[in-house]
Formats: C-alpha cells, structure tokens, sequence
C-alpha cells in the first residue's frame, strides 16, 4: 500500500491547483473574486480562429519574377526559327526582317510579364490580386495587368504584322511553343509568410487589472466572465509552476492519495476480509490503481490532445469480471476522485468517468459470451455520447456549435477498453484468481479431466453432473455464485478416478472389493479420494476456490458404513474414530455447503428403492439434519432460513428426477 502510494505520487505532477470550479451558464456560487495580479484576458479558441482566417485571407499569394527566363526562350526560339524558315521554304529576303520583329515582340511580353495562373487563388473569379517579388522588392498586382500565356499568345498575333500568312503561321506557331510563365507562385515563401503572421496575431483582448473585480458572487458565468475566468486559471497555473512550492505540493498529493487508498483498504478489511488477507488480490488491486494512474500520469506529461483517449473504464470493467460490483463501483470512484485533482474541468471529467464507469459495471454482470464485452463497449459509447450531447448543450445552449470532432477521443477509449478480456486472462494466471470465465472452461464437460473421469468413473460422472444441478439450483435461489459451485461439483469427487471400483456408483456386478478388506483399510481408501482429488487438481493448475469444494465436501465427517460396520463385528477391540474420519475441514462458504448437502442427498437418494413424495421428503430432511447436528455447517453463512429453501429445491428436483408423482391434492 506505501509503495503504491509512492509511486503515485512520485510521478504525478507537482503544481499547485486552482482552486475554483466554473461551467460557462452557471451562477459562481463563491464569493466575489478580486484579481490578486493583473493578466491579459484570453480570446476564444472561434475569435482566434476567425483571426487567422481573417489574417490569412489579408495575405496575398507571393509570385516570384523570373527576368532571366525570356534569354532562354529568346536563344531558344532563334535557334529554331532557322530551321524551320528553311524547312518551309520561306524567302530567304524576309527573314531577317520578321525574326527582328518577333524576337522585339516576345520581350515586349516578357517584360510586363506571363503568370501561371493559379486555380486555387482566383477563388471563383477571373483575376486575382498578387504580390509580385522582383529583386527583393514586393508589389501588389492584379493577374490582369499581366499576360498569360494565352493572352500573351492572342497579343503576339494582333501585333505581328506580315503580309505573307506563311510566314505569319510559321512564326505564331514557334512563338506559341516557347512561350513560359516568368511569374511563378511561390509557395514556399508564401508558407513562410503566412505562418510569421499567424504567430505574430494576438491571442489577447484586453486586460484585467490587479485588484479589479472578475466575478461577483451569484453572478451568471456568462461569455465574458467564463472568459475572464479562463484566463485568471491559466495565468495562476503558469505561474505556480514556478513560484510554487513543489515538496509541499508533494506533501499535499501523498496526503490525498494516501487518504484515498487507505479508504480502500478499510473498505476490504470491513466488507471483503478474504481480499483484504490475500495479499495476491490486494496486489492486484493495488496494481490496477496505480498503473492507470501513472497513465494519466504519461499522458498528462506527452501533452495528448485530450485525457478521455485514456480508457478509464477498464478498471471497473477487470474488477468486476475477477471480483464483484461493489468492489468494482469502489474502485473505480477511488480512481476518479484521484484523477480529478489533474485533470480540466475535474466535476465535468469525473461526471463522464462515474457515469460510464457505471453502465460498464451493470453491462458484465457475468460474463458468459465474449460478444458481452462488444455490447458492453457500446452501452459505454452510448454513456459517454448522452453526457457529452447534455454538458454540450449545458454549455452552448444549441446544437449547432456541438464540436462533435472531439467525441472521437471517447471512441478511442471505448476501444482501448477492449484491451480487458487480455488483461483478465493475464491477471487470472498472474495473480491465481478465477473469473467466471475461466469457470465457465471449467465447466464444459469435453474438458480433459471431465472426460477422463465419465470414462473411468461413469457412476460418478454422473453423480457429479446430478450434485452440480441440484447444488446450481439451490445457490441460484438463496444467492452465491451458481457457476462456482457448478464447477466445484463437478470436479468434487475427481479422486475416485484413481480407484473407481472401490465406490458403490461404479460397481456394476454383486461383488465388491470391499468384501475382502478390513474395514479400517476400506475406509481410508474412501477417504483418500479427497486427497487424491487435491492430488490431481493441482496437477492440472485448478484454481484454488475448486479445490475449496474437494476439501470440504465431507466435512470432517466419519465414514458411517465401515465404522459402524467395525463396531459391530469387533466389539471387543479399541477403535481410533479418527481412522474413519474425513480430514476436513469444514464448509465455510454457502457455496461449499450447499455443495456437501447436494452431494449426501444425491447419494443418498440413490439407495431408495420405491422413491416416493414421502420417502424423498423423509431422506432430504434427514441427512440436512445431521449434518447441523454435526455442526458441519457452522462456518456457513447460510440461514434456518435458506436451508428450508435448500431442502424445497433438493426435494423437487429428485421428485422429477425419479419421475415421482406429486399428489396436488395434499399440496393444496
């Protein structure tokens, strides 16, 4: 428990806490808050991103001026303006003139300029303004005060005068394929410019002075006042962090986290004794507190968008699967009021986590199929979805400013919850304890041990299936764990595997080994059974609440036959009762001993020979009596008055299973 509570506390975060809670629409139901320091009032995360919208659409796209490019497409165009006069036979006398003309032209054009038009920036009109840099000097023009190249193109034709359409096609052609862009975007300066602005706009508007009013007391928390509030928490934040005292930080967080978790240890010490002296368990729990903790922790220092993405909901979800509800439920507020204390908005935070941890609880109350937990992951979505559309709509009062985007760190959680069914199976084999899955697997009768037993020991494979129904129904009706004891039954006499000739159930001729052994020796192979049980068991890694039910099946009970068998053929010798008597101990759950009672009952119904209503009711009353004469159930939780229930179950179910007819008459 100290090393838990140290462990926590060393790796959370050493700061101290603002100390007020406040929901924009509420009334702050504390006194007048007066700033003790002045502090620049935040704007809304919508004002500064209308300020960057607004700031971004003021920035003009930045062209650059290529004034070296029309050199290349002037070398290049004479290059080929040769050939191809040549090639069309022109005559040789006009060429000078026309080349001089066009080339003339051609820088005429490259000196206003062609721009690459740009999609993007005309934003649905035909021109657009740009800045333009031209030696490191910037100047804002419009894309028409500039060529394109298709303008550029129709004002090369309009201006090149030749009376031969020869040569008037053979120099528009060649011009039309070395025409280039010299305006070019550039995209890299302009990121560059538009991020420099971005970070230089003012996440500020206005201030509050040291000493001026906030909010005062029973005063709505409207849009100004939430704002001013933020922004008074933020700036105390900040600074605490450097003027704060950290040990004495420390001291109040291992103070808080000891209180806590020492609450739950006088919760197991007063309602769950066997967890609180199971050191195995109590480190389990122990385990899970303190690793989610330390997530919160990890996540809190990477910064993470939101601190929902961290699955706080498959703490009540492990517990509850290897323990019970109440423990779960407890747990998990133990966990929350924690994390409450690092967290933003702790009320709102620790109203999604109890809210969901909750369902989550109610959704497994056993876990039997593993589409369980799919539909449990859903009815936690639909948790987290309702309280967030009501805190939203608290919030903002319309459904139209809802920011569904940050549901998704919910769905992320609810997904990582998932991640249980693993961690169960770990922490099964880890920590020695049985879920109900895991009792389920035992259960299944093509299980190993199962089979083995049905086929060396069929007598009592089916005394163990007919124990298991008539002890489930009985735990079923008086409250205890109906799997438990289903999976106890079965495996309960697994000893006889060893010698099943030796137990009445298994002998199908007149002749039995017993006849040729004394009694003392006929006894102690009656009662090795048990131990052999234990034997084999544990061979087979069964959990240890099995086992429980294989130890006290018979209590410490004599073997009556053999020692009344002895008392009666030698009288004269001494007699050790202790040879004849189980080893026990005792039941001490009501699982256990509705599981010694089913099991006298059935194997004592198994000697009637004409069962009727009376006899079977005669026989269940009987053996339940003697064993509270022999004070075998003393260590059970079980009552005068679950007992009565105990002998109405026992006593139906034989009645149908020896297929008695029930005289209505004389019940009615």
């Amino acid at each position: 428990m100290v090393l838990s509570v140290l462990i926590i506390t060393i790796f959370l975060p050493k700061q101290p806490r603002f100390r007020y809670e406040f929901e924009k629409g509420g009334i702050w139901k504390n006194k007048d808050l007066i700033s003790p320091f002045s502090f620049a009032i935040l704007k809304t995360n919508p004002q500064v991103n209308t300020d960057k919208k607004d700031a971004l659409e003021n920035i003009l796209p930045i062209y650059s001026f290529n004034r070296y490019l029309v050199n290349e497409v002037e070398e290049a165009y004479l290059n080929e303006f040769d050939v191809k006069w040549r090639s069309s036979a022109l005559p040789e006398a006009d060429k000078p003139a026309n080349r001089q003309t066009s080339i003339k032209l051609l820088k005429s054009i490259y000196a206003k300029g062609i721009i690459a038009v740009n999609n993007k920036h005309q934003k649905g009109n035909r021109y657009y303004d740009f800045s333009l840099l031209d030696d490191n000097i910037s100047k804002t023009y419009s894309s028409q005060d500039v060529f394109t190249v298709q303008t550029a193109l129709e004002y090369f034709k309009n201006n090149f005068s030749s009376v031969d359409l020869r040569v008037k096609d053979v120099v528009i052609n060649l011009v039309e394929d070395h025409l280039r862009p010299n305006i070019v975007f550039n995209e890299k300066l302009t990121s560059i410019v538009q991020e420099t602005t971005i970070n230089s706009l003012s996440t500020t508007r206005g201030m509050v002075q040291k000493g001026e009013l906030i909010i005062a007391k029973n005063n709505v928390i409207d849009d100004e006042s939430f704002q001013k509030l933020q922004s008074f928490k933020e700036t105390y934040e900040a600074q605490t962090k450097t003027i704060g005292n950290s040990t004495l930080v420390y001291c109040g967080q291992i103070l808080l986290v000891g209180f806590i978790v020492s609450l739950l240890m006088v919760f197991l010490k007063l309602f769950r004794k066997d967890i609180f002296a199971d050191n195995r368990q109590l480190s389990l729990l122990l385990l899970v507190t303190t690793t989610m903790l330390l997530s919160l922790t990890w996540a809190i220092k990477l910064n993470l968008p939101s601190l929902y993405y961290i699955p706080f909901c498959i703490v009540p979800i492990i517990i509850r699967i290897l323990f019970d509800t109440r423990l779960a439920l407890y747990l998990h507020l133990l966990v929350i009021l924690i994390a409450g204390f690092f967290v933003p908005n702790s009320f709102e935070f620790v109203f999604y986590q109890t809210t969901a941890g909750m369902v989550a609880i109610y959704s497994i109350r056993n876990l039997i199929k593993r589409e369980q937990l799919l539909l449990s992951a859903m009815y936690i979505l639909s948790a987290y979805l309702i309280s967030f559309i009501g805190i939203a709509l608290l919030r903002e009062g319309s459904l139209s400013q809802i920011e569904w985007i940050n549901f998704v760190p919910f769905i992320v959680s609810v997904l990582l919850s998932l991640l249980a069914y693993p961690l169960i199976y770990g922490f099964e084999r880890l920590f020695g304890i049985t879920s109900d899955v895991a009792l389920i697997e035992l259960t299944n009768t093509n299980n190993k041990l199962l089979r083995e037993l049905a086929f060396k020991a069929p007598g009592t494979f089916q005394h163990s299936l007919q124990v298991a129904n008539l002890a489930e129904a009985a735990i079923f009706k008086i409250g205890g764990n109906s799997l438990l004891v289903r999976a106890g039954a079965l495996y309960h006499d697994i000893g006889k595997i060893e010698n099943p000739q030796y137990f009445i159930e298994n002998q199908n001729t007149g002749v039995s080994p017993h006849d040729k052994l004394p009694y003392e020796q006929s006894a102690q192979i009656i009662i090795k059974h048990v131990h052999k049980g234990i034997e084999i068991t544990r061979k087979h890694q069964l959990p240890e609440s099995v086992i429980d039910f294989i130890r006290t099946h018979h209590g410490n009970t004599r073997v009556d036959y053999f020692y009344q068998s002895f008392l009666k053929n030698s009288p004269e010798k001494f007699v050790d009762e202790n040879i004849f008597r189980y080893p026990g101990p005792i039941p001490f759950s009501k699982e256990t001993g509705v599981l010694m009672l089913a099991d006298s009952v059935e194997a004592a119904s198994r000697s009637l020979k004409n069962p009727d209503a009376q006899s079977i009711n005669d026989l269940v009353e009987r053996i339940i009596d003697y064993k509270l004469e022999q004070n075998q159930l003393d260590n059970c939780d079980i009552t005068l008055k679950d007992l009565e229930t105990i002998k109405l179950i026992f006593k139906t179910m034989l009645m149908s299973i020896y297929h008695v007819r029930i005289d209505y008459q004389q019940t009615l």
